[in-house]
């Protein structure tokens, strides 16, 4: 079939149900009525020639179909914006739109100045519309992958073949016990992996075993796909878990949290700006690019200063 422009807002209507659960929950998204939502998706299947999904008593549901159509939407609408971006471009104006996926808790980290990018960006392109989201590190590739996100800044569990990677910072991570555990106030020389290993142990679903390797288990005895969600069982005391030390400093000073054994079980994760390489020669994204680049180098050199300072004095 060719598609005509009622097909791609067709196609829009589709995608927000999908990303919303289902009709009811994308009535206030779109402003129609469910009889107005079911009777569009009806004119779809039949300009399709497919069913996507199943809809009633039971609740909404994707077909095999439906899910396919619906990933090949995404890419679509993703072509479209960056047409529609390099035909403004031409005009020397930047508008539209740009969607950038971050990991939750960095606005802590004195090493991740994003906050200036965001500004530096918005200065540079006050017309172009942003747009930001939170998801675990996983998930952000996958929609960097499908067009969804422009852009992302994580610690990423896998190399992703197809993107590319800017290198920008270290971010420091702890293993922490709670106040009430029974390590909490044992002796730092009595810590040991075995001592630990006889615990429970937050894993973090985007990493698999990755980060309790040394402990040799068989694996976690809770799943989280975010910092406050771990901090939160750290916290009860039943748990023993990683945390980035920004985040965990707070705990740290009240007296709630406890590092073990900072010789033993800390890492740096390397945090990297992931975009598609096509994205980048758009002018938006090349900006955007550009601005983080700059942001981080001068975060280096003005760090770089600073220790040459505090060895000289």
């Amino acid at each position: 079939m060719a598609l005509e422009g009622t097909d791609v807002r067709l196609l829009r209507l589709f995608m927000t149900i999908v990303e919303q659960g289902g009709f009811a929950a994308a009535q206030g998204e779109l402003g129609l009525s469910l009889s107005t939502i079911s009777a569009h998706v009806t004119t779809l299947e039949t300009r399709l020639g497919v069913r996507l999904c199943r809809r009633g008593r039971s609740g909404f549901a994707l077909t095999d179909e439906g899910r396919q159509v619906y990933e090949e939407a995404r890419r679509l609408t993703a072509s479209i914006e960056t047409f529609e971006g390099r035909v403004r471009s031409l005009r020397g104006h930047l508008t539209g739109q740009f969607a950038v996926g971050l990991v939750d808790n960095t606005v802590t980290d004195p090493s991740a100045p994003l906050e200036r990018v965001f500004a530096a960006f918005a200065a540079a392109a006050p017309d172009v519309m942003l747009t930001v989201a939170c998801r675990p590190p996983n998930e952000l590739l996958r929609d960097v992958i499908a067009g969804a996100l422009d852009v992302a800044v994580a610690s990423f569990p896998r190399v992703a073949l197809g993107l590319a990677y800017v290198d920008l910072y270290e971010e420091r991570q702890r293993f922490y016990c709670g106040v009430g555990h029974p390590l909490f106030a044992v002796p730092e020389a009595e810590i040991t992996i075995d001592a630990v290993r006889r615990h429970r142990i937050v894993g973090r679903s985007y990493w698999g075993q990755r980060d309790l390797k040394i402990f040799a288990i068989g694996g976690p005895k809770a799943l989280v796909g975010d910092m406050e969600s771990e901090a939160r069982l750290i916290l009860s005391g039943a748990f023993l878990g990683y945390l980035p030390e920004h985040y965990a400093t707070g705990f740290v000073a009240a007296g709630r949290m406890r590092a073990l054994r900072p010789d033993l079980f800390d890492y740096a994760a390397p945090f990297q700006l992931a975009h598609r390489p096509e994205k980048a020669k758009e002018p938006i994204a090349r900006l955007f690019v550009d601005t983080v680049g700059r942001v981080f180098a001068g975060r280096r050199r003005a760090v770089a200063t600073t220790a040459e300072r505090d060895r000289d004095s």
